[in-house]
């Protein structure tokens, strides 16, 4: 049984992490989130070690490590602001534990570089959550693609829209210092499934970027991707206000709508049990999106009237 601290317990999606520890079989030992409504830990455990002072989190999981191996943190698992990622990855090193780390891994290029040097100097592993690679319908059309012999590039069109309220951008979420914006924030996945897929980036335009929505083109490998993300409830789909759902995600290839709403509730456990198996993906797996959306977020939006540009940008311009 390996022995897990969590970083960031108050989070959306520190419950995910929490579950894959237990699914896996392994244990939470201690967390820590400046926020101390974490009634969720009561789920899981009784016995987790709470703090919200980093300094005490800090003290605690030292003197566990000069306890020996059966008390010793083994993963820390990161779920604090994207900003924050890389301090806690440079944490869980220091204190000789592996890194379990929320999307994105690091906001800058640069920051991988520097964790690939601590990670070959202290001989512990930097793991990412990338779950979309691990989702049977997305691994099925990246087997699809690597056995078709299509001359012709695949067109692909990405709309995601998820509402979000005035307290996303009181909060880090809408400071693009700390979140990397949206492309960053809710794009990044999106952007790592379709590189994984159809191969790299050949040329990239942004047509739309301001703090609520972000839009243009990649050309890929493979494929043309013209892509749409948002965090306005006012660019939802009429199809979607309708059944009053507050979030929309569509990928089209080749003008085939491509589903794979279902099966995401146990994909961190997945990623767990294969970071388990020694077969969890590290730092150069990230380090593509990391790279596009850095690019994304430094680059000047560019007027298009139609050929690369979404349907949303035109509908919007209109």
């Amino acid at each position: 049984m390996k022995n897990y601290a969590l970083v960031g317990a108050g989070g959306y999606i520190a419950p995910r992490h929490m579950r894959a520890i237990q699914d896996t079989g392994n244990q939470l030992v201690a967390a820590l989130d400046p926020s101390d409504s974490v009634g969720i830990l009561d789920s899981y455990s009784h016995d987790i070690a709470f703090f919200t002072e980093f300094e005490r989190f800090d003290r605690f999981v030292e003197k566990l490590k000069r306890q020996g191996e059966e008390k010793r943190i083994h993963y820390v698992s990161i779920c604090s602001p994207n900003y924050l990622h890389d301090a806690h990855i440079r944490f869980a090193l220091r204190i000789g534990a592996d890194a379990i780390c929320e999307k994105p891994l690091v906001l800058n290029p640069w920051n991988v570089d520097a964790l690939q040097q601590m990670e070959e100097e202290s001989g512990q592993r930097i793991y990412n959550i990338l779950q979309l690679r691990v989702h049977p319908s997305i691994i099925a059309l990246k087997e699809k693609v690597a056995k078709a012999r299509k001359k012709d590039k695949y067109e692909i069109d990405l709309s995601y829209i998820t509402s979000r309220g005035r307290w996303y951008f009181t909060s880090w979420k809408g400071n693009e210092q700390k979140s990397g914006g949206v492309a960053t924030n809710i794009g990044v996945h999106f952007f790592d499934m379709l590189m994984w897929i159809f191969g790299d980036v050949k040329h990239h335009e942004v047509h739309l970027s301001d703090e609520r929505r972000m839009a243009g083109f990649l050309e890929l490998e493979k494929a043309n991707v013209r892509w749409f993300l948002s965090v306005d409830r006012k660019d939802l789909p009429e199809v979607a206000v309708k059944e009053k759902k507050p979030t929309f995600r569509s990928i089209s290839v080749d003008g085939e709508e491509f589903e794979f709403s279902n099966g995401f509730t146990d994909l961190h456990t997945v990623v767990y049990q294969e970071i388990l198996a020694g077969r969890g993906f590290g730092l150069e797996d990230a380090r593509r999106a990391i790279n596009l959306v850095y690019e994304l977020r430094n680059a000047k939006a560019t007027k298009v009237n139609g050929g690369n540009s979404h349907p949303f940008v035109a509908a919007i311009d209109d």
